[in-house]
């Protein structure tokens, strides 16, 4: 999620068990264990551009890690201004240590993926229920966290523990009833996936994007949910098949080593980028639900294949109308 999401929910859960008195250390150091986690985000190297893809939501994600992760918040905390102001190291590590432990949960919540039970696996948790940035989840939730603050009482930031709750609830239901409508839209096709994801668009849980793969290929479309759900086909493209996309990459060589990075980071979900050369795409993410416009990629070079990484692409290309277009989506409307 959002680090505004994070630190948010950080704060509400300390804030949901702490005295009056103690409200405001509560929101404090809540906030700063609530983000924290991704400070590893500073894990990078020039060299490499997909080392933060390995350790981003890794280790400071694992909920083996929140003792540790808490303890190093207090410990800051208390010698930037703890000491000076006589706060209790005990409240604050307490206080850190909630808010750090809502933090991997709530990603996991998103498509992204985040390994929960690291070092013991390396699976990426994602639960496909909330948009990475949602507003109806996180403006509530800022408002009831303030009020708790301001009024120096816990019952406004329960309430935005329950709302957190039901909204990721909502979400867990409103994906089911988008899959079941993946399903019937492939079985309409003749096609019977073993698997058909959905993931929310961007920043609602009305729009879903569909995904299924069926034949050698993935099939992508969108989904409005609803009394009567609004369909929005969309478009296909080869699951990546590396000996007839790329049968100049040489096996073993460093840049086939980092495909495989990428294919355990996008968990699986690989196409060859026909509007690219050499490119391959991450196909769960893309602005509009029903396209085929991967918001990431890597770049190939047949030329350094053994002695340069791949490059990694953010797409920041938005065709005509997109937003416009997403918008008429999410009111469910027709193209």
């Amino acid at each position: 999620m959002d680090p505004v999401t994070q630190g948010t929910l950080g704060a509400a859960l300390p804030q949901s068990l702490a005295r009056s008195e103690r409200m405001g250390l509560a929101m404090l150091c809540g906030i700063a264990g609530g983000m924290a986690p991704d400070l590893d985000v500073l894990i990078r190297s020039a060299d490499d551009p997909l080392l933060f893809l390995e350790y981003h939501r890794q280790f400071t994600h694992s909920l083996i890690f929140i003792p540790v992760g808490a303890a190093i918040v207090a410990l800051a905390l208390w010698g930037a201004l703890g000491r000076r102001l006589g706060w209790s190291l005990r409240d604050i590590y307490v206080f850190s240590g909630l808010g750090y432990a809502t933090h991997a949960l709530l990603d996991a919540c998103t498509s992204y993926g985040t390994l929960l039970f690291w070092p013991f696996s390396d699976q990426r948790f994602a639960w496909n229920n909330v948009s990475i940035i949602d507003p109806l989840l996180t403006l509530p939730l800022i408002i009831l966290v303030v009020a708790s603050r301001v009024r120096r009482r816990r019952w406004p930031a329960v309430l935005g523990m329950f709302w957190v709750v039901a909204y990721l609830s909502m979400g867990v239901i409103a994906r089911d009833a988008a899959e079941d409508q993946g399903r019937r839209l492939a079985d309409s096709r003749g096609h019977a996936p073993a698997v058909v994801e959905a993931k929310p668009s961007f920043a609602n849980l009305l729009l879903w994007k569909t995904i299924y793969q069926e034949a050698g290929s993935y099939y992508v479309d969108a989904v409005r949910l609803g009394a009567e759900p609004v369909v929005y086909t969309g478009s296909t493209v080869p699951v990546l098949d590396l000996t007839r996309d790329f049968p100049w990459l040489e096996q073993g060589s460093l840049q086939a080593r980092d495909v495989d990075r990428f294919r355990w980071f996008s968990m699986g979900y690989l196409a060859a980028d026909p509007r690219f050369p050499d490119r391959i795409m991450d196909v769960r993410y893309s602005l509009l639900p029903n396209e085929i416009r991967s918001l990431w990629s890597i770049q190939l070079n047949p030329e350094a294949q053994d002695s340069k990484h791949v490059d990694y692409v953010v797409s920041r290309e938005r065709g005509p109308g997109t937003f416009p277009r997403l918008w008429t989506m999410i009111r469910g409307r027709p193209l």
